[in-house]
């Protein structure tokens, strides 16, 4: 099982980037994904989660601007991040975990990928 996160980089306040998490190894269709992020010198937080059946939850911070989704035959989750802020400054962590039901706990999560960095400059 593996998760491959890309997509992060440099972008400008009130910018868009799109992160990609490609799933090998994993049935996606009964994997519920995950974003997380963590800034520097803060703990890893929860960001989004879609379902099996692709109902998303979104952290409070990010709603209205984030939104998570997946295609399952790419096995490839998305999270399209528009209106950017210094905030959102942080590496990026996709998850997976077993169960068909979203979740904001970092440790229901099992499989988790490399982290992409995203950096919004003022």
């Amino acid at each position: 099982v593996q998760l491959q996160a890309s997509g992060g980089g440099l972008v400008q306040a009130g910018g868009s980037l799109r992160l990609s998490c490609v799933a090998s190894g994993i049935t996606s269709t009964w994997n519920t994904m995950g974003w997380f992020r963590q800034s520097p010198g803060k703990e890893r937080v929860f960001v989004a989660a879609i379902s099996v059946s692709g109902v998303t939850q979104h952290a409070d911070s990010v709603k209205g601007r984030f939104t998570i989704s997946r295609d399952n035959t790419k096995n490839t989750v998305y999270l399209q991040m528009n209106s950017l802020n210094s905030e959102d400054t942080a590496v990026y962590y996709c998850a997976a975990r077993a169960y068909s039901s979203t979740s904001t706990s970092e440790s229901s999560y099992m499989r988790w990928g490399q982290g992409t960095l995203v950096t919004v400059s003022s």
